[in-house]
């Protein structure tokens, strides 16, 4: 009679798959933050697995989808996923560059009033202390 081994094999088999996850995470993770394009073909060439494999697999096929796309959608060279500037931190800064804006254009009016009474009181000055030269004109706001 013949040893019942199914056990080892359905073990093996076990391990073995989980070791081909655990490969093909490891790759898309490697991909991705290395910058390179996230493509069923890249993970299957890099993991040594086969695409059909990936595509079975259903997390793994929707972390390759979404990784492609975005890629797919940035500029190119792509940037890594990790170091994409999320939603919140872009309104964020457009924020920050509105206020900046805001703080900038007070600024100017205000340098522009104390420029104009500046040059009213030059003008009102008696000729004796108008230090403009003879024949020059001076300067006035547009």
């Amino acid at each position: 009679m013949r040893p019942n081994n199914t056990d080892s094999l359905i073990t093996a088999a076990h391990r073995r798959r989980e070791l081909t996850r655990a490969k093909a995470i490891q790759t898309i993770r490697e991909l991705d933050h290395a910058g390179t394009p996230v493509t069923f073909q890249a993970v299957a060439r890099a993991s040594q697995v086969s695409r059909s494999w990936l595509y079975s697999q259903p997390d793994i096929r929707a972390e390759i989808e979404r990784l492609r796309d975005a890629t797919q959608q940035a500029p190119s060279p792509p940037i890594p996923t990790s170091q994409r500037a999320s939603d919140p931190s872009l309104r964020q800064r457009l924020t920050e560059a509105t206020q900046r804006n805001r703080q900038l254009a007070e600024d100017n009016a205000r340098l522009r009033r104390q420029l104009a009474h500046a040059l009213g009181d030059q003008r009102a000055s008696p000729p004796a202390l108008n230090p403009l030269p003879r024949g020059t004109q001076p300067v006035t706001l547009q």
